[in-house]
C-alpha cells in the first residue's frame, strides 16, 4: 500500500504544494468581506446603487465584489467597501 505523503501536513501545507494556497486565500478573504457588506446592505435596507454611489465606486464594481465565485475585484474596491460598512481593511504579512 502506498504511503499517503500528505497524511499529518496541514491543508495549508497541502494547497501549497498544489500551487494552490495564494488562490484559496485570495478567495477566502474576499467570500468574508462579500457576506459583511451583504449583511449590511440587508440590515440596513440599503440599495446596491446607492451603496456603490456612496463608497465612489460602479454599480458593476460592487457587483463584482459580491460575487463570491468572482476573484476580480480591486483593492481599492474592497477598502473603500469596508470603510463604507464602518469597517477597516487590514493587510498584513506575517
Amino acid at each position: 500500500m502506498a504511503k499517503n505523503k500528505h497524511r499529518g501536513s496541514s491543508f495549508d501545507s497541502f494547497l501549497d504544494e498544489e500551487g494552490m494556497l495564494d488562490e484559496v486565500e485570495a478567495i477566502a478573504i474576499k467570500r468574508v468581506l462579500a457576506s459583511e457588506v451583504a449583511a449590511y446592505l440587508l440590515a440596513n435596507d440599503v440599495r446596491k446603487a446607492a451603496f456603490a454611489k456612496r463608497i465612489h465606486t460602479s454599480r458593476s464594481q460592487l457587483d463584482r465584489l459580491l460575487d463570491a465565485e468572482n476573484p476580480s475585484v480591486t483593492l481599492q474596491t474592497m477598502v473603500k467597501a469596508a470603510r463604507g460598512i464602518g469597517k477597516k481593511l487590514e493587510v498584513s504579512l506575517g
